[in-house]
C-alpha cells in the first residue's frame, strides 16, 4: 500500500501549493506583483478543495473501505485522471481565470469525482454497506454529486443573465455549502464512525437514525442561510436557522456518543491524537454556532456586507475543522507523521490568520482602527502554514500506513 501513501503526499503538496498562492495573496496587498489577483484566488481555492481535501479523504476512503478488493489498477486511472485535470486548473486558472481551458478541466474533474463515487458504491464490500460509517459516507458522496449542480448551472446563468445576477452568486453558493457541510464534514464524520466501530462500541440504531437524519436535514435546510444576503423573505430565515439548529442538534448526538465511550476512545488513540480530535470538536462547534448566528437579519446582513466575516469562516471551516480532521486520521492510520512542532506551527499560523481577519471585520464593523502592522502580521501568520507542512512532508518520509477493514 506504498502508492496509496504517495497519493497521501501528492494531496500534502496540492495543500503546500495553495498555503503558498496564500501567502502570495497576503504578500501582493503588501508589495504588488505582476499577477492577476482573482485569477491567483482562483486557484488557490481549487488547489485547496480539489487537490488538498478532496485527494486526501477519497484516498482516505479507498484505503480504509476497497483496499482489500482487487482494484488497484482502477482505482490508479481514477486517480490519475484526477491528477490530470488539477494540473489543467493549475497551468490556466492563473493566466486565465475563468475561461475555456480552466472551464474544459474543471468539467472533467466534476466527471472524475462521479467516476470516483460510482466506483466505490459499485466495489463497497457488501460486508459494510450496512455499518453506519459507509451509510455516512454513501451520503457524503452523493451530497458531493449534489452539490455539482452548482458549476453545472453556471455556464447557462452566464450566458443567460449574465455574472451580475444573484443566480451567479447563489450557484456558487450551492456548490460551497454542499461540499464542506456535506461531503466534506460528513465523510468525515463517516471515518469517525469507522473507529467507534472498529473499537467494537455499540452504538443504539435508534440512536443513529436520529443523528443521521437530523444532520442530512440540516445540512439541506441551512443552504438557505447562503440566501439571506438577498433579503428573502421571513421563511428562508427560518428553513435557514431551523436547519442549523438541526445540525447543531446532531452533532450534540455525535458529542454524547462519543463522551460516552471516551474511555475506549482514550485508550485506542495516543492523547496527542485525542487532543487533536478535541480541538477539532471546539472548532466544529464554533463554526456551527456561527452559522446559528446568521439566521438571525440583522448578523445575515452582517455577514453579507462584511467580507471578511466571510472569509473568516471559510477559512475557519477548511483550515480548521476540515484539515483538522483530515489531519487526525492522517495521523492515526500512520499516511503522515503529525510532529508536535510541526502542529504548532501549524495552529498558531492558523490561530493568527484567524484573529488578523476576525479582527479586520470587526473594524469594518464597530469603527475600530487597523493598525500599522496589521498587513505584515497577516503575511508573517500565512507563512507559518506552508513552513508547518513543509515540516509535516519532512517528517513523514518512510512511515507506514496501518490496515484498514
Amino acid at each position: 500500500m506504498l502508492y496509496t501513501k504517495s497519493h497521501i503526499k501528492v494531496s500534502l503538496g496540492y495543500f503546500l501549493l495553495a498555503a503558498l498562492l496564500g501567502v502570495v495573496l497576503r504578500t501582493y496587498v503588501v508589495a504588488p506583483m505582476p499577477i492577476n489577483y482573482r485569477f491567483i484566488v482562483h486557484t488557490h481555492s481549487h488547489i485547496a478543495l480539489l487537490g488538498w481535501v478532496y485527494i486526501a479523504l477519497t484516498t482516505l476512503l479507498y484505503h480504509l473501505f476497497l483496499k482489500k478488493e482487487d482494484l488497484q489498477g482502477k482505482y490508479r486511472g481514477i486517480f490519475w485522471f484526477t491528477q490530470l485535470c488539477l494540473l489543467g486548473m493549475l497551468l490556466s486558472f492563473p493566466f486565465q481565470g475563468y475561461a475555456l481551458f480552466s472551464i474544459v478541466f474543471s468539467t472533467l474533474f466534476l466527471l472524475a469525482s462521479y467516476w470516483f463515487t460510482a466506483f466505490f458504491i459499485k466495489y463497497a464490500p457488501t460486508s459494510i454497506k450496512n455499518t453506519k460509517a459507509y451509510i455516512c459516507v454513501r451520503a457524503a458522496l452523493w451530497f458531493m454529486i449534489g452539490s455539482s449542480l452548482g458549476p453545472w448551472a453556471l455556464g447557462a446563468i452566464m450566458t443567460i443573465l449574465g455574472p451580475e445576477s444573484i443566480w451567479y452568486r447563489l450557484a456558487i453558493y450551492f456548490y460551497l455549502h454542499f461540499q464542506y457541510n456535506g461531503w466534506m464534514i460528513l465523510g468525515l464524520t463517516g471515518l469517525l464512525f469507522y473507529l467507534l466501530e472498529k473499537h467494537q462500541i455499540i452504538i443504539s440504531p435508534r440512536i443513529f437514525k436520529y443523528f443521521f437524519w437530523t444532520t442530512l436535514l440540516g445540512i439541506v435546510l441551512s443552504f438557505f442561510l447562503s440566501t439571506l444576503w438577498t433579503g428573502p423573505a421571513l421563511i428562508y430565515y427560518i428553513l435557514g436557522g431551523l436547519g442549523a439548529l438541526l445540525q447543531l442538534i446532531g452533532f450534540g448526538i455525535l458529542l454524547k456518543i462519543c463522551y460516552g465511550n471516551r474511555l475506549v476512545l482514550q485508550s485506542g488513540f495516543s492523547k496527542f491524537q485525542f487532543g487533536i480530535l478535541k480541538l477539532g470538536a471546539i472548532l466544529l462547534f464554533v463554526k456551527m454556532m456561527l452559522q446559528l448566528l446568521t439566521a438571525m437579519p440583522y448578523f445575515a446582513n452582517l455577514a453579507s456586507t462584511v467580507l471578511d466575516f466571510t472569509i473568516g469562516y471559510l477559512h475557519w471551516t477548511f483550515l480548521g475543522v476540515i484539515t483538522l480532521g483530515l489531519f487526525f486520521f492522517l495521523e492515526f492510520f500512520g499516511f503522515i507523521k503529525l510532529s508536535k512542532s510541526s502542529y504548532v506551527v501549524y495552529i498558531l499560523g492558523f490561530a493568527i490568520t484567524e484573529l488578523l481577519i476576525f479582527y479586520k471585520g470587526m473594524a469594518a464593523w464597530l469603527g475600530w482602527p487597523l493598525f500599522e502592522a496589521y498587513l505584515k502580521l497577516l503575511v508573517l501568520g500565512s507563512s507559518l502554514i506552508p513552513i508547518a507542512l513543509i515540516l509535516i512532508l519532512w517528517h513523514s518520509k518512510g512511515d507506514g500506513a496501518k490496515s484498514g477493514i
